[in-house]
């Protein structure tokens, strides 16, 4: 699990098909393509490459240009300490030792890659943003570089909103070193309109902060999720068959991806590799989680397309006015009383009919 799958996962806590194969490292853009429902998106090799060499040029000459971008004065060389040591447990320890002198030392240092640990669902989660600078005043800024231009002066808001999320979860893991203080606003740098210089935007954070904070405490036990699944579950794509390696059959493979509730929400689709196949079974039950969570909300107990339309309709099985009134399945009749007008949500459906009715001439 990284920063981007967190935020993700923060947006969307009650998804546990996502928690549960992001902190086993399953592929899921692989996993999508054998189910026959690919996302079609992701960064392709030459944004990666151009990614790096952005990233290059910002912190070249010692970070002359990311200071200046900082706000340092001019002329201001900083500390660029070596974070360098083996295994995550070592760098883990590094990055905090480089912090605490850092912090201490009262000049600018550049912490370029420095490795952070947040616990998330009892489960440790190692995280490693672009840069951490350390202010003479001991105060610390995650900056994050990233590839999407500033065009005119500003950037795509749902690109930056993400890069937001992300630097939020930096700054949760960083106020749980327990001292020093990072700042709830974050530099985001980005090539200027079309061009590889750098641009940079402090980004305010404190709603992202409190939002995954909140969201992060809610989330389920990776534990208590694998423990609901059948006793030799798997999402590997290849099984072992009498010595032999043979490619899985989509159907053992959707079999267990289905054994995990997902929360699919229309928000899914630009951030989750699986977002095509849990929509696909959404639209397939009937799930009102297809309209979006706004909508969800709204509906209240009505839960199906199938009962919101038998609600509006003011019939038992969701058909036309004419309806010759058969029943509506259990799970419709169950859940609500698609004729209780005291229910909001029946009530603002019955009234959203009629209003359709009338301005389209109908009886």
């Amino acid at each position: 699990m990284d920063a981007r799958a967190l935020a993700a996962l923060a947006a969307n806590p009650g998804c546990r098909r996502r928690a549960l194969l992001d902190a086993a490292g399953v592929d899921k853009a692989a996993v999508a393509r054998v189910l026959g429902n690919p996302a079609p998106f992701g960064q392709s090799q030459f944004a990666f490459v151009r990614g790096h060499a952005f990233e290059a040029r910002v912190k070249a000459e010692g970070c002359a240009e990311l200071l200046r971008l900082l706000g340092a004065p001019e002329g201001t060389r900083a500390v660029l300490p070596d974070l360098s040591a083996p295994g995550p447990e070592g760098r883990l320890a590094r990055t905090r030792l480089a912090l605490k002198e850092a912090t201490a030392a009262g000049r600018w240092t550049l912490l370029d890659h420095p490795l952070l640990a947040l616990e998330v669902a009892d489960s440790p989660v190692h995280l490693e943003p672009d840069v951490i600078a350390v202010r003479p005043d001991g105060s610390w800024t995650v900056v994050e570089v990233k590839s999407f231009p500033i065009l005119d002066g500003s950037a795509d808001s749902v690109k930056v909103g993400a890069a937001a999320r992300q630097a939020a979860v930096y700054v949760l893991a960083l106020e749980r070193l327990g001292f020093g203080t990072p700042e709830h606003r974050v530099l985001l740098v980005c090539p200027k309109d079309f061009s590889n210089l750098p641009a940079a935007e402090f980004v305010d954070i404190r709603k992202q902060l409190s939002v995954t904070r909140r969201q992060l405490a809610r989330l389920t036990r990776i534990e208590e999720i694998a423990a609901s699944l059948p006793e030799g579950t798997t999402f590997d794509l290849r099984l072992a068959d009498d010595g032999r390696t043979a490619t899985r059959p989509p159907a053992e493979l959707a079999d267990a991806v289905d054994r995990l509730p997902a929360a699919y929400a229309p928000e899914c689709l630009a951030s989750c590799e699986l977002s095509f196949h849990c929509r696909e079974q959404a639209r397939a039950c009937g799930a009102v989680e297809v309209l979006g969570r706004g909508v969800r909300g709204e509906l209240g107990a009505l839960t199906t397309v199938e009962q919101v339309l038998a609600a509006a309709l003011g019939t038992r099985d969701g058909a036309s006015g004419d309806s010759d009134g058969e029943e509506p399945s259990r799970d419709v009749a169950d859940h609500v009383d698609l004729g209780d007008l005291t229910d909001p949500g029946v009530a603002a459906l019955r009234r959203a009919q009629a209003l359709r009715a009338e301005a389209l001439g109908c009886r």
